[in-house]
């Protein structure tokens, strides 16, 4: 057998069998959310409650002169009008929010202009009245004065000479000695080795330049929340986001309260992949809630959704590629500028981290420039940063492939990194299983099926380093031996489900017994917010911790009832057993329960950590496309997405990862983009303008589940959610050049776009 053979042979094989883990129950929120009864913010219903509504500018770039709210103050039936003025006026300050770092007064200015409105849709001033209609009536009462200022919609226009500043006095972070002021808030770089060494070495250089558009996460569920404020001036706020704490944090800041007085409840979320890791609305409903003195509730609009949340960055990538004769990578260079939307915060240091990570060269150099546009501030989107970079690096890599005579698939096999390789960013990567996805993708059928006219196939791979972080987990068991799990991290991806799959592991019980609950603020210790991958590895290491205290007290417990040392208890198929003797009968988890008041009180088990130990993720996906030469159409005939995944605690939910990912990776790749007129207004604001893939225009996504289990988790996790996102553009984009026989590096790959391709080809 040869070693090919043998990994493939391998793979999963490193995963220990499970009880619990690796099979495919129903989830625990399942039947509540397909029946209508769960709750998500727009659900919310308080006595008394009245509704606000936000009055946004029209205006890409613009200075506020005045603005008038008398008239809609006094209009019967509104509560409260506030607007910059009613919240305190925050210096420079960073903290931590998902992946990027955001400042406290940057992310005050986001959620109301004060001075000026920095692209269509910033909120200016916001109403609450005793109805919506009345709110939108006092919107259009409200007068606001703007000196219009010249819009700069793209990274290449803030970059060029003289070009109007957002803010005075941005300096570039990351430039010694530091420029003058311009619309580049950071330069990020990472090196290996000696560069022009590398390309010394290299027989042959490819060299390509890239471009991606703005892109929404499109998640169903428009932003909502309600807040209301107690008469000893707690504020209470129940919204649909990515982390309760991460609300608390934002409002006790942006409304000038202290943390303890701020409560979050978590609702249901309707989708997020990473744009709820922010706030828009909590801070203003807070605001009008302690004015009016009455619970504000507020839910966006779709227009509102896409003129004035956080998309991901649009950005240029230039990559730079050199390889000796065999395949033999000496030297990878990639410059990219993301647009960070109003404000600094642009995903490219993540991008820079990521590009070149799935390979072993030895000579890189990475540099990133965060630029501020008028259009609104980024947010996380999946794997932030990454697709953009990864569509640059894999589609370079397919032309050099190309050029070499060499197939794309071997070429990358051939410069995989394994454990040892040393990531552009610094670390030496422990256990990962991007080989082990290659040669999945070598044997699936998939990459061997014959192709007809018009007809191409692309393949791309995709790195994301996941993250740990603060987690807090209790397992507490009721007197009828059913066990409740709680953490405090909103469930995004199925992560009820793993939380209470891994209690069940550790317990050795029937996970049907095991309850999950996502807790508010007050019921649970701080954790971090869903995103980054986390949940499962880190939440999942704290669960599993409070779950093993659990049976360390269980064996206590069980000891003390028989009046042994409690050495001699071993925990077994859910039940204490005496060691070596069968004078005792086992004991089970209700066995013990009941009799707990007479063995020292209730059980529970809790752990609060900051997990360290995130393996990191590595994919590979194929995909086949056809084109109409006519029209310029892109039909997506077949797609494989394989990725290492650790260990699958649920493989059904995991493969939902997978698939997702896909899609809004082609959604991204060949129709999704911001398109803004000449003086930056956004023209498509819904659905049906802004252009997402549904089930119709796709085949079945495939998946290939890779387990190479990770040695910082007890049951071998790695974060799953990023990844899927990361290969399509380049894997949809090497396709559609492979179909047409032009290499495609503008995204969207829309019908104008190619056909354009397509004629300017024959006209040549």
């Amino acid at each position: 057998m040869g070693n090919e053979e043998q990994q493939l042979k391998a793979l999963g094989e490193g995963a220990a069998k499970y009880r619990v883990i690796g099979t495919r129950p129903i989830r625990p929120d399942g039947v509540d959310k397909v029946t209508g009864r769960a709750n998500f913010g727009a659900d919310i219903q308080l006595a008394d409650m009245i509704f606000g509504r936000v009055v946004r500018s029209p205006h890409a770039h613009a200075r506020i002169k005045s603005i008038n709210t008398a008239k809609a103050a006094a209009l019967p039936g509104v509560k409260a009008v506030v607007t910059a003025a009613d919240f305190p006026e925050l210096g420079p300050g960073d903290i931590a929010a998902g992946e990027v770092v955001v400042s406290f007064h940057d992310m005050s200015l986001n959620v109301i202009a004060r001075r000026k409105a920095l692209y269509d849709g910033h909120a200016i001033a916001a109403v609450a009245a005793t109805s919506a209609e009345i709110a939108a009536q006092a919107m259009a009462l409200i007068e606001v004065e703007y000196e219009l200022l010249p819009p700069v919609m793209t990274a290449a226009a803030a970059m060029a000479p003289n070009a109007t500043l957002l803010h005075e006095g941005l300096i570039t972070k990351g430039v010694t000695p530091a420029p003058a002021q311009s619309n580049v808030a950071a330069r990020t770089e990472f090196k290996l080795g000696d560069l022009e060494q590398g390309f010394a070495e290299a027989d042959v250089i490819v060299e390509h330049e890239f471009t991606t558009q703005t892109v929404h996460q499109g998640y169903i569920e428009p932003h909502a929340c309600v807040a209301s404020i107690g008469a000893d001036g707690m504020a209470t706020v129940w919204c649909s986001s990515q982390g309760q704490f991460m609300v608390r944090a934002y409002v006790a800041k942006l409304c000038g309260m202290e943390i303890s007085k701020v409560k979050v409840l978590p609702a249901e979320i309707g989708g997020g992949f990473g744009g709820k890791t922010v706030i828009y609305l909590e801070p203003l409903a807070v605001a009008l809630a302690k004015k009016s003195g009455r619970p504000v509730k507020m839910v966006m609009t779709r227009d509102e959704v896409l003129r004035a949340t956080g998309p991901t960055s649009g950005g240029h990538a230039r990559a730079r590629i050199g390889a000796k004769r065999d395949g033999t990578i000496t030297a990878g260079d990639l410059e990219m500028e993301y647009e960070a939307g109003a404000f600094p915060g642009s995903p490219v240091m993540l991008g820079c981290m990521t590009g070149l990570a799935p390979y072993n060269i030895k000579n890189i150099r990475v540099v990133g420039y965060d630029v501020v546009v008028n259009r609104p501030k980024a947010a996380a989107y999946r794997a932030p940063g990454a697709p953009i970079a990864a569509f640059a690096v894999e589609c370079a890599l397919d032309a050099l492939a190309n050029k070499l005579g060499m197939d794309p698939l071997e070429l990358r096999l051939k410069n995989a990194a394994k454990e040892g390789t040393q990531a552009p960013y610094g670390p030496k990567f422990p256990r990962i299983g991007f080989e082990e996805t290659l040669l999945a993708a070598k044997a699936h059928p998939h990459y061997s099926a014959p192709l007809g006219p018009n007809q191409g196939r692309g393949l791309a791979s995709g790195f994301w380093f996941n993250i740990g972080g603060n987690s807090s987990a209790s397992v507490a068991l009721n007197e009828d031996g059913t066990v409740i799990v709680v953490t405090g991290n909103p469930d995004i991806g199925g992560s009820r489900a793993s939380m209470a799959m891994m209690t069940a592991e550790v317990l050795e019980i029937d996970v049907a017994r095991v309850k999950p609950l996502v807790a508010d603020t007050e019921s649970v210790p701080y954790s971090d917010l869903t995103g980054g991958s986390r949940v499962t590895f880190a939440t999942g290491k704290a669960v599993v911790e409070a779950a093993q205290d659990v049976v360390r007290q269980l064996k206590e417990r069980a000891a003390k009832m028989w009046e042994i040392d409690p050495d001699q208890v071993e925990w077994k198929d859910g039940h204490a057993v005496a060691i070596e003797t069968d004078k005792y009968k086992p004991l089970s988890i209700a066995d013990i329960a009941r009799k707990a008041g007479k063995t020292g009180g209730p059980i529970s088990g809790k752990a609060n950590i900051n997990a360290q130990g995130a393996g990191a993720g590595f994919g590979t996906h194929i995909c086949d496309v056809e084109v109409d030469p006519e029209t310029g159409h892109v039909t997506v005939l077949r797609y494989t997405a394989i990725q290492d995944v650790g260990t699958a605690i649920h493989p059904a939910y995991v493969e939902g990862q997978l698939q997702g990912g896909a899609v809004q990776g082609i959604g991204w790749a060949l129709n999704e983009e911001y398109v803004y007129d000449k003086l930056g207004r956004l023209q498509n604001t819904g659905f049906l303008d802004y252009r997402m893939p549904v089930a119709s225009d796709l085949p079945m996504i495939d998946t290939v589940l890779v387990e190479v289990p990770n040695p910082g988790h007890p049951y071998g996790v790695r974060g799953v959610g990023e990844v899927p996102i990361v290969p399509p553009l380049a894997t949809v984009a090497n396709a559609v050049s492979a179909a047409i026989g032009i290499r495609m590096t503008d995204l969207p790959m829309s019908p104008p776009r190619l056909l354009a391709a397509i004629t300017a080809a024959k006209q040549k």
